[in-house]
């Protein structure tokens, strides 16, 4: 699994809230905390002020309160404590994982499940929304797909085309995906 990380684990960037104009920088590498920033001003003595950085290992930063609290300032308690996260050594491996290969492991899950998992994270809303994990869904309920579903899922959607034909509530539960609900065709026509 460590190879799955690359040697930067997070990188941010913004500008301090107002009326702090300076600008910031934050990276998280397998080693070390980068801060980084630029002092924006239009009085004359900071004119020509160099940027600052400071480098402090993970156990460092660990221990630098005022450091974690000046990037909760600027980026916001949830990014703080992703990074103190990180600097524990607690890694998202499932975050990490390429797209094609999390659409085959969704594909294994209930819809309830997908819908769940949908509502975790903007990525995870992505792929369990996406037209390849529908299409996989329909693969896993039939044994090929022919030219005429393939015209058919242009016009439809995979996920219409799942729900119409393979989606069957006593089956799967009554609890339905959440984006199901707001696109699921009428039953009452058939091809």
């Amino acid at each position: 699994m460590a190879s799955l990380l690359g040697e930067v684990l997070f990188e941010a960037d913004g500008q301090g809230t107002a009326p702090n104009k300076d600008f910031y920088q934050i990276i998280i590498t397998q080693n070390e905390v980068i801060w980084r920033w630029w002092k924006i001003s239009i009085r004359s003595e900071f004119r020509g002020t160099p940027p600052g950085e400071i480098k402090q290992s993970h156990n460092d930063f660990l221990q630098d309160d005022r450091l974690q609290e000046q990037v909760g300032v600027v980026f916001g308690p949830r990014t703080l404590e992703y990074i103190l996260a990180l600097c524990q050594g607690h890694f998202n491996y499932l975050e990490r994982l390429p797209d094609q290969l999390l659409l085959k492991i969704l594909s294994y899950l209930s819809c309830q499940d997908t819908g769940h998992l949908s509502q975790t994270s903007s990525r995870f809303r992505k792929l369990c929304n996406s037209e390849e994990f529908w299409k996989q869904i329909v693969l896993r309920h039939c044994d090929m797909i022919t030219e005429d579903m393939e015209m058919l899922a242009k016009g439809m959607g995979w996920r219409n085309i799942f729900l119409k034909f393979y989606y069957n509530k006593e089956e799967h539960g009554s609890t339905a995906h959440p984006a199901e609900e707001e696109d699921k065709p009428s039953t009452a026509a058939s091809p």
